[in-house]
């Protein structure tokens, strides 16, 4: 194992974890948020302290339900009441840290828990539950710390989070339970977890009942308790922790809160044993380091799955901007070949043009000789400007009212889909409309089209075989017949080829030849095809940055994961 590849990999993983949010409610949620908690937590707390401090004490956490004796054992081993104890439930608020005199300061100091806070012991009166009370005793060897956690099943949750927290954080978890309640659910639970998460795992059944030995010697362990032993060992085999340590403890007298010397002579025996002997020590320590990095190659994978879920809901959510969009746009397409936009101003701008001679004389034969200022730009007639203008409006509008329609039906659609909620929530109604400075690019996304068809008329309408060769005429009046032409003059229903219809299809296919208008026109179409795009492109942009803004995770989040596994893998 190299550590210093290993910390550079695990810091990396670290960093990955805090990198991300899981803000969708989808199945499995709650458990991910606190697997992913348990990982950064026990990270901070053991993984990355203990690589950079191999030498300190080994750490033995002391966790059990309510009432089953934690404190009372903890106070046992030390030789005097550090922890409180009693009837009042819970008595274990704030977590009591005993060690050696020699070890007090690293944990004042050290990295370990460094989310926790520090106090000389003995515990004052009133302290905060995220305290650590620390205490030194010469009972303990060095090399040995017991921390009395609070109690797992208490009905306070800070109560239960500083249990598991604590958990995560021991070389050695030592589980304390009752021979009346060791059966049940949330004590197989924490055993589970504590495997799960690598810890190495000592349990102790304590106030097991005394009966009448073979002989009638009083103290003993008579048929029924030897009977709840066997079932609790049984259970520890069907749970897959039977390879934990066992001890028990019977039902006995408590003096100043303090079992008798001789019911843990075993347990001290063990921990002591351990923390006395170097090599063995250092077996639990590296064993517990191992096995809690082993269980990263399931955990961080679970984890990376559990934030894909939220990948493709939000991928999803996106798909539904796309739809909307593409939608607005499919209708804006067809409501501009159907011939919808050729009405009220458009369309009396358009007879006023076409009816009055403008457009007969925006057409006239060439002459042999150009005179030398035949070049010169003439002034369009004002029907022509007024045409342009009136095109360009209704053009305008349309646009505008599809690209409303577009924003509507996103938020009508994640209102629909049960990740939209929370991607909404806080949103004013400003979201569901265009955004402010879309009619400035509109107006100039049309211009320009415009401007274009122009050009594509000057450039592209004279050809070899085409009469446009021996006719003078106005683009920009041309230009706007094959405008009325694209639009779908002469129908409300069904375009006809290149989007012509009627009296502008037969004058340009006259001027300009069919294979020619064919080019043009599907030229101009696509040009504005192409530029409404992008303005529907650039108004999704909006949604696409209320997705990053409500911290969701993309794509990049479960890969980064499973490299991070891989890298882990590579440095051990």
């Amino acid at each position: 194992m190299r550590q210093g590849e290993l910390v550079r990999a695990l810091t990396a993983l670290r960093e990955q974890l805090g990198a991300f949010d899981f803000l969708l409610d989808v199945p499995g949620v709650e458990e991910a948020r606190e697997a992913r908690d348990e990982l950064r937590n026990q990270l901070d707390d053991y993984v990355l302290p203990r690589l950079q401090a191999a030498g300190a004490p080994m750490l033995v956490v002391l966790g059990g339900s309510t009432g089953a004796g934690k404190s009372t054992l903890v106070n046992t081993l030390v030789g005097a009441r550090v922890s409180a104890t009693g009837v009042l439930r819970p008595t274990t608020s704030s977590p009591i840290l005993v060690c050696h005199p020699d070890h007090v300061q690293w944990f004042m100091e050290g990295p370990m828990l460094p989310g926790m806070g520090r106090v000389r012991g003995p515990a004052p009166d009133a302290i905060a539950g995220d305290q650590l009370v620390i205490i030194a005793s010469e009972a303990l060897p060095p090399g040995l710390a017991l921390l009395d956690s609070p109690d797992f099943d208490s009905v306070f949750e800070d109560h239960y989070e500083f249990a598991t927290k604590l958990m995560a954080a021991a070389d050695l978890w030592l589980c304390v339970t009752t021979a009346a309640r060791y059966a049940d659910a949330q004590v197989w639970q924490m055993l589970q977890r504590a495997k799960e998460n690598g810890a190495t795992i000592g349990v102790v059944l304590s106030r097991v009942p005394q009966g009448d030995g073979p002989g009638g010697r009083a103290g003993s362990v008579g048929q029924a308790s030897s009977d709840v032993v066997e079932h609790f060992g049984r259970m520890l085999d069907e749970h897959e922790v039977g390879d934990a340590r066992r001890f028990t403890i019977p039902e006995t007298r408590i003096e100043e809160s303090r079992l008798p010397e001789e019911t843990v002579e075993d347990i001290r025996a063990w921990l002591t044993g351990v923390a006395e002997d170097v090599e063995d020590r250092e077996i639990v320590i590296s064993d517990t380091l191992a096995a809690v990095l082993d269980s990263f190659r399931t955990r961080v994978p679970e984890l990376a799955r559990q934030v894909e879920a939220q990948v493709e809901q939000r991928a999803e959510l996106a798909q539904q901007v796309e739809a909307a969009y593409g939608t607005a746009l499919a209708e804006l397409d067809e409501a501009t070949r159907n011939g919808s936009l050729l009405r009220g101003e458009v369309l009396a701008r358009w007879q006023d043009f076409a009816g009055t001679g403008d457009l007969l004389r925006a057409l006239h034969v060439q002459r042999a000789r150009r005179g030398r200022g035949s070049s010169r730009r003439r002034r369009s007639p004002a029907r022509v400007r007024a045409l342009k203008a009136a095109l360009r409006s209704g053009l305008e509008s349309l646009i505008m009212s599809s690209a409303e329609h577009g924003a509507e039906q996103v938020v009508a659609r994640w209102r629909d889909h049960p990740a939209g909620g929370t991607v909404l929530a806080g949103r004013g109604d400003e979201i569901g409309h265009v955004s402010p400075e879309l009619s400035r690019r509109v107006t100039r996304a049309v211009s320009s089209w415009q401007d274009h068809v122009q050009e594509l008329i000057r450039t592209e309408g004279v050809t070899k075989r085409s009469v446009a060769k021996l006719v003078s005429f106005d683009t920009e009046a041309v230009s706007l017949v094959l405008m009325i032409g694209l639009l779908g003059y002469g129908t409300s229903d069904v375009a006809v080829e290149g989007g012509n219809s009627a009296v502008p299809q037969r004058l340009l296919k006259a001027l300009f030849g069919a294979e020619s208008l064919r080019g043009m026109g599907a030229k101009a179409r696509a040009d504005l095809r192409s530029r409404i795009g992008m303005l529907f492109d650039e108004e999704a942009i909006r949604f696409g940055q209320v997705l990053d803004g409500a911290g969701l995770p993309d794509e990049t989040v479960p890969v980064q994961l499973y490299q991070a596994t891989y890298n882990l893998e590579v440095a051990r």
